[in-house]
C-alpha cells in the first residue's frame, strides 16, 4: 500500500527534526510493508523568504491532494516585527483553516526512564498518561471583527470570540470519541462563570453527553484546570476545550514532561476513526538558535509521526512500534541535550533518529 505523504520542513530546526522523522517513518514502511510517496513544499518564514507568502497556493493545494502532512517547526525571527503585514505563523493558521483541521490533540505521557528529568516531583507526574483536544479553527483566533485602530490619538484593538454550536459539537464529539477508547473520562474546560460562548460550550457539552452514557463528563473552569495540572495532572484523562484556552494549557501541560522536545501533536479534519486528514508536527518551535547544530531532540516529530500511523492512516501496530522504539531507546540511556542526566549518552538529532530507527 502506499500513502502521499506532504512535507513540509519549515523554519529553525524544522528540517533536521521533520528529517529524523521521515527516517523513522521509512523504516516502519520497510518493516510493515508501505510505501510513502514523499512530496515537498514551503511554509513559514523560508516561504515568505522565497515567494512573499506564508503558505503558497501550490503548497496548500499539495496538502490537500495527499493522504498526511508532516509539518517541522514555523518561526523566523526576520519576520518577527509586528507590523509586518506577513508572519510566518500565519502559513501555520491559513493550513489549519483552509483544510479544516479542527482538533488539534496534544497526548501527554511520562516516559518511566525520564520521570527524573521534569521539575515536578516524580510522585506527582509518575502515572500522568492524558490527551488535549483543542478546537483550531474558531475562537478568539479567527473571530471577526478583528482590527487595530486610532481614534482621538488612543490606540484601540479588538478581537472576537466566537463559536456556533456546530464548531463546539464536532470537538466535543472528538473528545468524547477519544475517551471512550480510553478511560472513559472528559473533562471540559470553559468559563462559563463569566462567558457567553462558555456558556454555551458547556450547554453543548451536556447534550453531547447524552450520547455518550459510558463516558464520565465534568465540567472544569480554566483557571482550576490550569491548578490541577500542576497539583493533580493524574487525574485527567481526555481534555477538550477552545481554541485560546487550549493553547495555554496545552503549553502548561507540556512542562509535565522532561522537555518540550518530547512531546507530538496532531491536527485532524474530522473523528480518529482510521483515514483522516491530518497534519502533525512538534509541539516546539523552530529554535533558530540551535538550527544547524545537530542539538534538537527529533522525539517529538518522531512520535507525531506515530500519531500519524494511528490516527490518519488507519495503523496502529505500526505506531505502537515507533513508541516501543522510542521507549527502548531511552531505557539505554541514550539523551539529546535537552533530557541530558548524569550517566546517560549524549547524541545529537541525526543519531537519536538513526537509534530509534534501528530498533524498530
Amino acid at each position: 500500500m502506499r500513502f502521499k505523504v506532504t512535507v513540509l520542513p519549515g523554519d529553525g530546526i524544522g528540517p533536521e527534526v521533520a528529517g529524523e522523522g521521515i527516517k523513522v517513518l521509512e523504516r516502519a514502511g520497510e518493516r510493515f510493508g508501505y510505501n510513502f510517496n514523499l512530496h515537498y513544499g514551503l511554509i513559514g518564514g523560508a516561504a515568505i523568504a522565497e515567494t512573499g507568502s506564508a503558505l503558497p497556493p501550490e503548497t496548500l493545494h499539495m496538502c490537500q491532494e495527499c493522504d498526511v502532512i508532516l509539518l517541522g517547526a514555523v518561526g523566523d525571527p526576520r519576520f518577527d516585527d509586528p507590523k509586518r503585514e506577513i508572519h510566518p505563523e500565519d502559513g501555520l493558521l491559513g493550513l489549519r483553516k483552509g483544510l479544516s483541521l479542527f482538533a488539534n490533540l496534544r497526548p501527554v505521557n511520562i516516559f518511566p526512564s525520564l520521570i527524573d528529568s521534569s521539575t515536578l516531583k516524580p510522585e506527582v507526574i509518575k502515572d500522568v498518561d492524558l490527551i488535549i483536544v483543542r478546537e483550531l479553527t474558531g475562537g478568539l483566533y479567527f473571530g471577526q471583527p478583528k482590527r487595530r485602530w486610532q481614534e482621538e490619538g488612543k490606540r484601540k484593538a479588538v478581537d472576537t470570540l466566537f463559536y456556533s454550536e456546530e464548531e463546539i459539537r464536532r470537538i466535543l464529539k472528538v473528545g468524547f470519541e477519544i475517551a471512550r477508547g480510553r478511560r472513559k473520562k472528559l473533562s471540559s474546560v470553559d468559563k462559563a462563570n463569566v462567558l457567553q460562548s462558555s456558556r454555551l460550550w458547556r450547554e453543548m457539552a451536556m447534550e453531547v453527553a447524552m450520547e455518550y452514557p459510558d463516558v464520565e463528563l465534568e465540567h472544569i473552569l480554566v483557571d482550576a484546570c490550569a491548578m490541577r495540572l500542576i497539583r493533580r495532572p493524574s487525574e485527567f484523562d481526555v481534555i477538550v476545550t477552545e481554541n485560546m484556552f487550549g493553547d495555554i494549557i496545552t503549553d502548561e501541560a507540556s512542562m509535565l514532561s522532561s522537555s518540550l522536545g518530547m512531546l507530538p501533536s496532531a491536527s485532524i479534519s474530522g473523528l480518529p476513526q482510521g483515514r483522516t486528514l491530518g497534519m502533525y508536527e512538534p509541539v516546539h518551535g523552530s529554535s533558530p538558535r540551535r538550527a544547524g547544530k545537530d542539538m534538537a531532540n527529533p522525539i517529538a516529530t518522531i512520535l507525531s509521526v506515530a500519531l500519524m500511523l494511528r490516527y490518519s492512516l488507519g495503523l496502529k501496530e505500526e505506531a505502537l512500534a515507533v513508541e516501543r522504539a522510542v521507549q527502548s531507546t531511552l531505557e539505554e540511556g541514550y539523551r539529546t541535550y535537552d533530557i541530558m542526566g548524569e550517566g546517560k549518552t549524549k547524541v545529537g538529532t541525526k543519531e537519536m533518529g538513526n537509534l530509534i530507527a534501528q530498533r524498530i
